[in-house]
């Protein structure tokens, strides 16, 4: 089975937003937020919501798609 993955990398770098920006605006520290960048971690549900809520943009373009 596929490790899930997730986009935040690709929508940080799409708006041209710092890791570190988002770990202040989600009061995380930024050791958390890379990994979740870096896809090591996986943000629970409700952080991945506050995530997409910070950055403005759907949840679900935040999660990986397989399907293509």
């Amino acid at each position: 089975m596929d490790k899930p993955m997730n986009r935040i990398k690709e929508v940080l770098e799409e708006r041209g937003i710092k890791q570190t920006w988002l770990a202040e605006k989600l009061g995380k520290s930024f050791c958390i937020v890379n990994a979740y960048v870096c896809n090591r971690r996986q943000p629970s549900l409700e952080v991945l919501f506050e995530i997409a809520k910070i950055l403005n943009v759907d949840v679900k373009e935040l999660i990986h798609s397989s399907e293509k």
